[in-house]
């Protein structure tokens, strides 16, 4: 299996089963995408020809090549999905020898095509490679039998005998040799960008986005990441706000809750308990109003303002609690930024802080919000203060003590929706600067002075890990361009 061990693997934060969700009795949960694969074997078998060129290059000739090469391959994806951290469901392999074979195949129900290119013409592949389908071609050097596409799939495959690339339905990028813990984190990649494409949101007070650049920001999500954005007035949130607090059996319930939160080991509180009671009220509310629009993600216009008077507390709270029971709830409705945080969640399987970045300097930066998660990593939740909102001084927001020394990954999002940059980093410190509660200093990775020229937009989008690899894989299918400052992309 190339680099992927046969006897274990390198898992990333969860692992195969662990759930981030948490049950509850609702009907609308975090959304949980199932990537479809579909392996496909291509081959021929050749007839020997006297004094003539009768079989190309590649070592399966003969049907028992072909028997072998399939039990092969289906042990080796066995052990892949062990390996996989993401829901996978791994359809029957198929085998190809005619271009009718590949239509049909190519044709199916799935999101991948996996395809193991041992042999055959180019027009089989020209078959089974769909422009509106993901396509991954694997070929063999070292792990079995030589592929004759490892060869020739560059010059005759994708570049038709000509210099200049003309497959588009595979690129550079979707071919792998020998390595399965390549596969791997295209498919993390894939299964991420499968959640995030058509994601219903919850606007509540409209969407919008940051600045003067980010006036077209909902319809670029609309037309790029084909979001499906449901206003929500402020007015309607006003009468599901007052119809809540009415609720006798409600309040007390979250009376409860707020007390056992803040009775967890690591949290701290200094504000007020009612403004913590209402943050619980104000996320049920959040909580019925994902149930009306079937959905599992939600922002917040004017939460530093309008939200205040109605819920008597502040956004924060509610939605760093969200985040951690594996929803997306993200503050300022900015639509620049959010498509971010759905993918990076997506593919990580871990909430995400939206937060403001400052200017970075040696090497340095310190970013900060106050709608952090507390469980970061998926698991484990972080120690807390929770403080007043800080710009308005009310409500209840958690300062989260992230990890020091933890490796995170920053997505910086540009106005136009063209031109992402991002970077890998380590966390330093968490300040407690008079700025937004929730602070880390990062140890940027990377040219500081090539960071600071090309960031583009305003909000950066930040998880624990390194997803660099998988975000430019994913921005690579949605035709928007990457700029990796860190250089390195190291999948987790």
């Amino acid at each position: 299996m190339g680099t992927l061990a046969l006897g274990g693997c390198a898992l990333s934060t969860l692992r195969a089963g662990e759930k981030l969700v948490t049950p509850n009795s609702r009907q609308v949960h975090p959304m949980i995408a199932t990537l479809k694969v579909r392996p496909v074997l291509v081959f021929e078998i050749p007839q020997r020809r006297e004094a003539v060129s009768w079989r190309s290059w590649g070592g399966i000739q003969t049907r028992e090549h072909v028997v072998q090469e399939k039990e092969r391959i289906s042990k080796e994806l066995v052990r892949l999905l062990a390996c996989a951290e993401f829901p996978i469901e791994l359809l029957n392999l198929e085998e190809v020898e005619t271009p009718e074979q590949a239509a049909r195949v190519a044709s199916g129900d799935h999101d991948v095509l996996l395809i193991y290119a041992a042999g055959n013409h180019a027009g089989v592949l020209d078959a089974l490679v769909r422009r509106d389908k993901w396509n991954l071609m694997y070929l063999r050097h070292n792990t079995g039998p030589v592929y004759l596409w490892y060869e020739v799939a560059h010059p005759i495959f994708l570049r038709k005998t000509v210099d200049q690339f003309a497959q588009t339905g595979l690129q550079t990028r979707d071919v792998v040799v020998d390595d399965y813990t390549e596969i791997l984190w295209r498919l993390r990649s894939l299964h991420g960008l499968k959640k995030s494409l058509g994601r219903r949101i919850v606007a509540i007070g409209g969407s919008g986005g940051w600045g003067a650049g980010g006036a077209e920001a909902p319809n670029l999500a609309r037309e790029v990441w084909q979001m499906d954005i449901q206003d929500v007035s402020y007015e309607q949130l006003g009468k599901s706000i007052a119809k809540g607090r009415s609720n006798a059996a409600l309040v007390a319930s979250c009376q409860r809750e707020a007390k056992d939160y803040l009775s967890q080991r690591g949290v701290t509180l200094r504000t007020s308990l009612d403004a913590v009671v209402n943050a619980f009220v104000l996320k049920e509310v959040f909580l019925d109003i994902l149930e009306e629009y079937q959905c599992d993600a939600i922002t917040v216009q004017w939460c530093m303002g309008t939200i205040m008077p109605l819920a008597e507390t502040t956004a924060c709270l509610p939605l760093s609690l969200l985040n951690d029971e594996g929803y997306l709830a993200f503050c300022e409705s900015d639509f620049v930024v959010i498509p971010s945080g759905i993918l990076l969640q997506g593919i990580c399987g871990m909430p995400v802080f939206l937060n403001d970045p400052t200017y970075p300097h040696d090497n340095q930066i310190t970013l900060a919000h106050c709608t952090a998660p507390r469980k970061m990593n998926g698991r484990k939740v972080e120690r807390a203060i929770i403080l007043t909102h800080f710009e308005s001084d009310y409500g209840a927001a958690p300062k989260v003590e992230m990890k020091i020394g933890q490796k995170v990954t920053n997505l910086i999002p540009d106005f136009s929706a063209r031109n992402w940059v991002g970077c890998s980093g380590t966390i330093l410190a968490n300040p407690f600067l008079d700025i937004c509660r929730s602070q880390i200093d990062v140890k940027l990775d990377g040219n500081c002075d090539e960071l600071v020229a090309e960031m583009k937009g305003f909000h950066w989008m930040t998880s624990y890990g390194n997803y660099l690899k998988e975000i430019g894989y994913a921005l690579e299918k949605v035709g928007v361009k990457w700029n990796n400052i860190s250089g390195e992309e190291s999948a987790s």
